[in-house]
């Protein structure tokens, strides 16, 4: 049986393009990011809703953000990756894509050993020659370069199966994954997600998928191997990504894009599904 939730409003930030939500617990924060307005958000949580407390502004788009212990940011610019020091010192630490590329950086998120991960997209052609890499030593590891629209990343709870969604197929791939050392296994698709395109996408305390559907109005909460159970109904056409976020993570966060005709897209949503999500791992800069 398939259990139906339905979301709410949380903020009043509206952003062209919301995504990949962080909760950084240490500081009980909430990071997300802004693509195509070329901001990291900071806001804080108040009885289920979210305030804006403080941004970031970069000059140009924006696909990701993580944090580390200290609370100091990763970020995720068009093509390079930057760290934000808490006094707000930005160093560019390494080069994801050529210079003047018609790809950009999209979704990212941080493994159970503090290593980022992040991959591309081109937003006007379908090659199937994007990437998908791993930060690591000050350098660079490519896990996949065969991808058309990379996006939502997530470990289970155990850190031992590692999924990937590439967008334009609707697929969610599985690979086993090292927690400690990284080791990947061969890529295997675990199943596909109709009804519109599987986009951002975390998991819970449980070893679930919830993954926000772009075109679909919804998230969608599926097992390992694809069977849905739940489905989170959001007023807005296109969600974007999913993290919880609470100081017990039990508070579903959705990012939207803003689209016309509907005016409360482009905001964070909230839902409270019956379970708890699994902790933020922290960006190690020593990784």
């Amino acid at each position: 049986m398939t259990t139906a939730f339905t979301a709410r409003p949380a903020g009043v930030e509206i952003c062209a393009l919301g995504e990949g939500p962080v909760w950084d617990g240490a500081r009980q924060r909430l990071l997300w990011v802004d693509i195509d307005g070329g901001v990291v958000h900071q806001g804080a949580l108040r009885d289920g809703r979210i305030a804006a407390t403080g941004e970031w502004r970069f000059g140009a788009e924006v696909g990701a953000v993580a944090v580390a212990e200290s609370g100091e940011l990763l970020v995720a610019e068009r093509e390079v990756l930057t760290r934000v020091a808490v006094d707000g010192t930005r160093t560019e630490l390494a080069r994801v894509l050529a210079p003047g590329s018609t790809s950009r950086l999209n979704d990212g998120a941080v493994d159970p050993a503090g290593r980022f991960l992040v991959g591309s997209l081109d937003p006007g052609q379908r090659s199937g020659t994007e990437v998908l890499v791993r930060f690591e030593n000050g350098g660079l590891t490519t896990l996949d370069n065969d991808l058309i629209l990379s996006n939502g990343l997530a470990w289970s709870p155990a850190g031992d199966r590692f999924y990937s969604i590439d967008t334009i197929p609707g697929v969610v791939h599985v690979r086993d994954y090292d927690p400690v050392t990284g080791a990947a296994g061969e890529r295997r698709a675990a199943f596909r997600v109709g009804g519109g395109l599987p986009d951002g996408m975390c998991a819970d305390a449980d070893g679930n998928l919830w993954i926000a559907v772009w075109d679909g109005g919804r998230v969608e909460c599926r097992t390992p191997s694809g069977v849905l159970v739940a489905t989170v109904t959001v007023d807005a056409p296109q969600p974007t990504s999913v993290a919880f976020a609470g100081p017990d993570l039990d508070l579903l966060v959705i990012t939207t894009a803003r689209t016309e005709g509907f005016p409360g897209s482009g905001r964070l949503f909230t839902a409270r599904v019956g379970v708890t999500g699994l902790p933020t791992a922290y960006w190690d800069p020593a990784r």
